[in-house]
C-alpha cells in the first residue's frame, strides 16, 4: 500500500525527471485497435493528485479515440541527458474555463491564436497510474513508479 508521504516522493521525483521536457509523445488506441502518437506539450507540472494537463481541440481525432479507450500512454525524453520516461495512465476531456484560465501560457498561442476564445479548445486530464523510466543516474536500468 502507498502512503501519502511514498506518492508525494514519488510525484516529486517524477516531476524531476520530466521537468525540462516539455514536449512528450501522446498514444491512444484508435477504434481498430492500431496505436496512434502525436506530440503534445504540457500545460502543467504534475499536479499532486498525480495528474497532468494538456490543452487540445475537442474535436480532435484523439479525444475521439480517448472516448473509446481512456487508457493512454505519455513518453517524454531527452537523449542529451540520457532520460527516458514513459507515462501510463487515463485521459478524459475537461471542458472547464476556471482551469484552462489557471493553466494557459502565451506560448500556446502558436497552437490556439485566439488563446481560451478558441471555439474548440479544452482539455485533456491525465491520471497517471504508472511510470518506467530510464536514466543515467539510475544506471540506466528501468525503474518504476506505481501512483
Amino acid at each position: 500500500m502507498t502512503t501519502s508521504t511514498d506518492r508525494n516522493q514519488h510525484i516529486y521525483q517524477l516531476r524531476e525527471l520530466i521537468k525540462d521536457i516539455g514536449c512528450s509523445m501522446l498514444t491512444t488506441v484508435d477504434e481498430d485497435g492500431s496505436l496512434h502518437s502525436r506530440p503534445m506539450e504540457k500545460s502543467s507540472d504534475i499536479q499532486p493528485d498525480g495528474t497532468l494537463w494538456f490543452f487540445t481541440n475537442a474535436s480532435s481525432h484523439k479525444v475521439f479515440e480517448i472516448e473509446h479507450s481512456q487508457q493512454v500512454n505519455l513518453s517524454f525524453s531527452s537523449p542529451n541527458q540520457k532520460r527516458y520516461v514513459s507515462i501510463s495512465g487515463s485521459a478524459e476531456l475537461v471542458n472547464d474555463r476556471n482551469k484552462m484560465q489557471e493553466l494557459w501560457k502565451p506560448e500556446l498561442e502558436a497552437w490556439f491564436p485566439q488563446g481560451l476564445n478558441e471555439p474548440d479548445i479544452a482539455l485533456l486530464k491525465l491520471q497517471i497510474n504508472k511510470v518506467d523510466y530510464w536514466d543515467s543516474q539510475a544506471d540506466f536500468a528501468a525503474q518504476t513508479i506505481n501512483l
